[in-house]
C-alpha cells in the first residue's frame, strides 16, 4: 500500500463536479454508451473532432465528460496496432524503458489524490487533470515517484530514463526531485529534459511508458506500467476511483 505524505502542498484530487458526472451508475452508464458510440464511427475512420461532437450532443455529456470519453475512446484499427506492440510484464527484465515522464506522474498522482482515471478499449489509464505549461508538485509526487521506482525493480527494469517536458514550468525543479528519490532508494534512473519528448520516446526502437494516444501509435513497443501498478500496488481503497472500461 502507498502512504500519502502529509504537508501543505495541494493534491490533484476531484474536479468539484467529477463526483455528479463520473460517481453515479447512471452516468458510468450514460459514458458507456457513449463510449460505444465513439467507437463504431472512429472504426468507420469518422474525424475524432466531429464524432466527439456529434456523440457529446446526443448524450448531452458535460466538458469534462467529454474528455474522459476522448481518453478513453479509440478504433478498432487503434486497438490492433497498440496491442500489437504491448509487451508483458516478463519482457521488461533487464530492458532499458523510457518513461513519458509527466504522463505517468501525472495519472498516479490524480488516483492517488482520489481523483478520477478511466481505462480505455487500449487497456491504458488515462486522467483529464488540467495541466497545461505548467506543472506543480503535490502531496502525493514523492509517493508516485517511489512506487514507480518499486515496481520498475520488481520487473527487473535494467535502466530507466525518465522523459520530461523541457518547456513545461518546474519540469527542472522535478528531475532534481527525481534523482533526489533515486539516490535514496537506489534506483537506476537518469532523468533528461527534451524539448520534443513524444518524437524521443518514439524513436530508435525504444521499450516506452506512456498512455498518449499519438506516442502509442507511433512507437516500437510500450508497456502498460499504470495498469500494473494499479492492480498490484494499490489496495481496494483506490478502485473507487476508477471509471473502469472492460472494453467492447
Amino acid at each position: 500500500m502507498v502512504e500519502q505524505q502529509s504537508d501543505a502542498r495541494r493534491n490533484r484530487g476531484k474536479d468539484p463536479h467529477d463526483e455528479e458526472l463520473f460517481g453515479s451508475a447512471k452516468e458510468q452508464k450514460k459514458l458507456l454508451q457513449a463510449l460505444d458510440d465513439m467507437h463504431y464511427l472512429l472504426s468507420k475512420d469518422y474525424p475524432l473532432r466531429a464524432t466527439l461532437e456529434l456523440v457529446g450532443n446526443r448524450y448531452r455529456l458535460r466538458q469534462r465528460q467529454i474528455l474522459a470519453l476522448q481518453g478513453m475512446a479509440c478504433s478498432a484499427k487503434d486497438i490492433e496496432t497498440r496491442k500489437n506492440k504491448e509487451v508483458t510484464a516478463a519482457d521488461i527484465r533487464g530492458k532499458t524503458i523510457y518513461l513519458d515522464g509527466f504522463n505517468v506522474v501525472i495519472i498516479l498522482e490524480t488516483l492517488l489524490s482520489g481523483g478520477f482515471v478511466f481505462r480505455g478499449l487500449d487497456g491504458c489509464y488515462r486522467d483529464i487533470s488540467s495541466v497545461h505549461g505548467s506543472y506543480k508538485r503535490v502531496k502525493q509526487t514523492d509517493n508516485v515517484l517511489i512506487t514507480v521506482g518499486k515496481a520498475l525493480q520488481l520487473l527487473g527494469a535494467g535502466h530507466v530514463v525518465w522523459i520530461f517536458d523541457a518547456p513545461v514550468s518546474n519540469s527542472g525543479r522535478l528531475k532534481t526531485l527525481c534523482y533526489a528519490i533515486a539516490a535514496e532508494h537506489g534506483f537506476a534512473w537518469d532523468i533528461y529534459l527534451d524539448n520534443a519528448p513524444d518524437k524521443y520516446l518514439i524513436a530508435e526502437n525504444r521499450l516506452i511508458v506512456s498512455s498518449d494516444a499519438w506516442v502509442l501509435n507511433g512507437c516500437y513497443a510500450w508497456f502498460n506500467l499504470a495498469s500494473f501498478i494499479i492492480n498490484k500496488f494499490l489496495d481496494d481503497s483506490y478502485a473507487m476511483n476508477i471509471v473502469n472500461q472492460a472494453g467492447l
